[in-house]
């Protein structure tokens, strides 16, 4: 499911993406004849995984897998996201990040009106962070 239409623009630090799949009545992530603004966080997501694919070398044979761990200091600024006329841009910017995990900052607005924020922990092969098999937990 790629809710997303294109990148609008991005360097090694941010990505600007636009959708405009809020609007459509068949949104996979619609419930109850509405799509509510906590989707946003979904939009967000995809946005940084673009961003991560952007960023890995050309030479990779394969994208590093990441998962979205946690998302903190979300907020809420509107109801719903499906009566939203314009088109969503969505804005991830990389604040801090090492070999197994970026902190993002995110927000998702649209004709200059905020529709949420927050900041989210992608952790980059979850795999590689836990015991082999034969180890102790």
């Amino acid at each position: 499911m790629c809710l997303l239409a294109y990148v609008e623009a991005w360097d090694p630090q941010r990505i600007l993406c636009r959708a405009s799949s809020h609007r459509s009545v068949d949104n996979p992530l619609r419930a109850y004849g509405q799509l509510g603004v906590a989707c946003g966080i979904e939009y967000a997501a995809q946005a940084m995984a673009v961003h991560g694919a952007l960023l890995a070398p050309p030479d990779s044979t394969r994208a590093r897998v990441g998962y979205l761990a946690s998302v903190r200091g979300t907020q809420l600024h509107v109801s719903r996201l499906d009566d939203i006329a314009a088109d969503l841009e969505v804005e991830a910017t990389c604040i801090t990040r090492n070999e197994n995990t970026i902190l993002y900052q995110f927000s998702v607005s649209a004709s200059g009106r905020l529709l949420l924020e927050g900041r989210a922990t992608v952790v980059l092969d979850a795999d590689a962070l836990t015991p082999t098999s034969g180890a102790a937990p």
